[in-house]
C-alpha cells in the first residue's frame, strides 16, 4: 500500500500505528476505529472530538489505499437520566420517563423525530454530513432489541463472579460497622458483600449505569442477597431500568427481577429475552471484542484510575477474549463567548451551532491542527474573524507552497477526505469585512452586492453566489451571536454639534479624507487614505511605512478613528473604517462628515 507523505502531523503517526496493530489483530481484515455517543440531550462540540479523532485517522488510513471502517455507536438504549435544562419543547412531565431507554421517550415537543434519542442524533447526523465524515452508525436499542448481544450477555452472566471480581479492585471500602457496609450490623441483609461507590466523579455513562443500578451508589451492575449480575432489565411494566435481578440460573438462563418503581415482577428466559442491557463497564468492552475495534479515543473522564476505560482493559480480554484498543486520551474543547441559539441554552453550544457560523473547513481544521492531548477552544464571539484570518493566511501559504510542512498536512486535513475536496467558497472575502458588511446592511441583498462589488474595482464580485457559503455564516454570526447594542446603525443625520466644536486640524482632517473618495473608492484604496490623512497633516508622505514615522502619529490615527467613528456610527469604535465607508456610501459619507 502507498504511504503517506504527510509524516509530521499526529494523524499521520496514529494512522502508522493503528495499520500496524490492525495487521497484527486481524491480517487482511478492515481496519476498525469506533466512538460512541449518548444522544441523551444535544450532542456538543467536546463529543465531535470523539468522531473527529477516530474521523481524521480511519481518512488517513483510506487515502493510502486500505478499506476502513468507522462505527458510531449511538447509545440511545442508555437510560434517560434527567430532563436538561434549556431544550425547547420539553418541561418537567419528563421527568416521568426518568429510566426508560431514550428511544423509549418522547421527542422534545414540536420535533418530526420519533423519539428522544432521534431527535438528537438527528441533529449530529446532519452536521457529520456536512464535515464530510463517513462512518457506519449503530443503534444499540436495534442491536440490544434484535438480540444480536444474546450470546455475550449469557457468556457475560456466567462469568459474573469474575467481572465482580474486576470490578471489586476499584471499588470503595466502608469501614465495618459503617451504615449501609453489606456484611456489617448495620445492613445483615447481604452478609459479606462489600459496598460498592465510586472512587471518583462518574463520566455520563458510568451516571447512568450507577443510577440504573438496582441499589444507590453502583454503577457497574445490580446486586443484592442474590448475587451480583452485570445485566439490567427494564421493566415490563413501567418499561424503567429501576429493576434487581432476584434470580438466575445459568442452565436454564430463567431470570426473575422485580421493579422498584412500580412492583412489577417477572421470570424470564434470557435466552429469550430482549429487553435490556449489560451495564456500562460491561458493556463497553463487550463491544470492542464483538466489533474487533482497533482504535477508539476516550476523554480524560474515561481515564482515570477506575474509569471505564481502565476496568475495560481487564474486562474485554479475560472475559471476552478481545483486546482493548489502543487510542489517545484527549482534552477537553471549550467555548470562545457563549452562544446565543436557542439549541444551546445549557451553555453547550453543538456541532450544528458552529457550522451556522463557520465553513465545515474551519470547524474540521481546529480538530486536526490540535493533537488529541491539547486542549482548544472554539470561538463564538469576535475571536472568530482572527481565526478567520489565520485560516486565509494558511490557504495562501499552502498556495504558494511557504507552509510548513504539519500545516500543510492540517489544512489537507481539513479541506478534503479521501472522498476529494469538500465544496467550499468560490470568492473568500475576508470574514471580518462580510461580516462588518452584513451588520451595516441588516442582510439586505442589493446593498450587501454593491458594497462587495466595490471592494476590488479590478475584479468586481458580480454574484454574491461567489461569496457563499461564507456570507451567509458571516450573516449568521452578526445575526445570533452580536448583542443588540454592539450592532452598528449608520447615523440618519450628522452630528452638527461635534462638527462645529472642530478645530482648524480637525477639519481639515475632514477635508482631506473626503477630498480622496472618488479616487480611493475600493477595500484597498480606502486603508491607504484613512492611515494616510494623518500622516499628510504631519508633513508626511501618506507612503510612509510606521517606521518612518515618529510614535504621535499613531496617536492622531486612533484620534482621527474615533472622530469618524463618532461622526458616522455614533460610537467611539466599529467596523473597520474602509468597510464601514464603502457600506455608507460616497454621497452619504458626504453628508454625514459635514461636506
Amino acid at each position: 500500500m502507498a504511504q503517506s507523505t504527510e509524516t509530521t502531523d499526529w494523524v499521520s503517526r496514529f494512522a502508522d500505528e493503528v495499520i500496524e496493530e490492525s495487521e497484527r489483530r486481524a491480517p487482511g481484515k478492515p481496519v476498525v476505529v469506533a466512538s460512541g455517543l449518548s444522544p441523551s440531550g444535544p450532542i456538543h462540540l467536546g463529543n465531535l472530538r470523539e468522531v473527529m479523532t477516530p474521523h481524521l485517522v480511519a481518512d488517513e488510513i483510506r487515502r493510502r489505499g486500505y478499506e476502513v471502517r468507522h462505527l458510531i455507536s449511538w447509545d440511545d438504549y442508555d437510560r434517560y437520566r434527567k430532563v436538561p435544562n434549556g431544550v425547547d419543547g420539553v418541561d418537567a412531565s419528563w421527568a416521568e420517563h426518568i429510566g426508560r431507554p431514550l428511544t423509549a421517550v418522547p421527542a422534545p415537543k414540536g420535533s418530526p423525530h420519533p423519539n428522544w434519542a432521534e431527535h438528537f442524533r438527528a441533529a449530529m447526523v446532519d452536521a457529520l454530513a456536512e464535515l464530510g465524515v463517513e462512518f457506519d452508525g449503530i443503534s444499540q436499542t436495534v442491536q440490544y432489541t434484535a438480540g444480536v448481544y444474546r450470546e455475550q450477555i449469557l457468556h457475560a452472566m456466567k462469568h459474573r463472579g469474575e467481572i465482580d471480581a474486576i470490578l471489586d479492585q476499584y471499588r470503595t471500602k466502608k469501614a465495618p460497622g459503617t451504615p449501609g457496609n453489606p456484611g456489617s450490623p448495620g445492613n445483615p441483609g447481604n452478609p459479606g458483600k462489600k459496598a460498592q461507590q465510586s472512587q471518583k466523579p462518574l463520566d455520563d455513562a458510568e451516571v447512568e449505569a450507577a443510577e440504573g443500578s438496582g441499589a444507590a451508589g453502583e454503577d457497574d451492575g445490580s446486586s443484592g442477597s442474590a448475587g451480583y449480575f452485570p445485566y439490567k432489565p427494564f421493566c415490563g411494566g413501567c418499561g424503567k431500568d429501576l429493576t434487581t435481578v432476584t434470580a438466575y440460573d445459568d442452565d436454564t438462563t430463567e431470570l426473575t427481577y422485580t421493579c422498584t418503581a412500580c412492583g412489577f415482577s417477572e421470570t424470564v428466559l434470557l435466552s429469550e429475552f430482549n429487553r435490556g442491557k449489560l451495564v456500562w463497564k460491561v458493556d463497553w468492552p463487550m463491544r470492542w471484542a464483538y466489533e474487533g475495534v482497533v482504535f477508539e479515543p476516550s476523554g480524560v473522564d474515561h481515564s482515570s484510575p477506575g474509569s471505564s476505560f481502565q476496568v475495560g482493559g481487564q474486562i474485554v480480554g479475560s472475559i471476552f477474549g478481545g483486546k482493548q484498543p489502543i487510542g489517545p486520551m484527549y482534552a477537553f474543547v471549550g467555548i470562545s463567548g457563549m452562544a446565543k441559539m436557542s439549541s444551546s441554552k445549557g451553555g453547550v453550544p453543538t456541532p450544528g451551532d458552529a457550522l451556522k457560523i463557520m465553513e465545515p473547513q474551519i470547524l474540521r481544521w481546529l480538530y486536526a491542527r490540535r493533537r488529541p492531548n491539547q486542549s482548544f477552544k472554539i470561538a463564538f464571539d469576535q475571536e472568530i474573524q482572527r481565526l478567520y484570518d489565520e485560516w486565509d493566511k494558511l490557504d495562501a501559504k499552502v498556495a504558494d507552497g511557504s507552509a510548513l510542512p504539519a500545516d500543510v498536512a492540517a489544512h489537507s486535513r481539513a479541506v478534503r477526505t479521501a472522498e476529494g475536496e469538500l465544496p467550499r467558497t468560490a470568492r473568500a472575502l475576508p470574514y471580518r469585512t462580510l461580516a462588518s458588511v452584513a451588520d451595516i446592511t441588516a442582510g439586505a441583498e442589493d446593498q450587501t452586492l454593491r458594497i462587495l462589488g466595490e471592494l476590488d474595482p479590478a475584479d468586481p464580485l458580480v454574484s454574491l453566489d461567489e461569496a457563499r457559503p461564507r456570507l451567509d455564516k458571516a450573516e449568521a454570526w452578526i445575526n445570533t451571536q452580536v448583542p443588540a447594542d454592539q450592532r452598528t446603525i449608520v447615523r440618519q443625520e450628522p452630528d452638527t454639534e461635534l462638527i462645529k466644536s472642530l478645530d482648524e486640524q480637525g477639519r481639515q482632517s475632514l477635508r482631506l479624507l473626503v477630498d480622496g473618495l472618488a479616487d480611493n473608492w475600493s477595500l484597498d484604496g480606502l486603508s491607504h487614505l484613512v492611515y494616510g490623512v494623518p500622516k499628510v497633516q504631519a508633513g508626511f508622505s501618506a507612503d510612509a511605512t510606521p517606521k518612518e514615522l515618529p510614535a504621535e502619529i499613531k496617536v492622531a490615527q486612533r484620534t482621527f478613528f474615533a472622530l469618524l467613528y463618532h461622526l458616522l456610527v455614533g460610537r467611539d469604535t466599529g467596523p473597520r473604517l474602509p468597510t464601514l465607508l464603502l457600506a455608507v456610501g460616497q454621497e452619504r459619507v458626504r453628508a454625514l462628515l459635514g461636506e
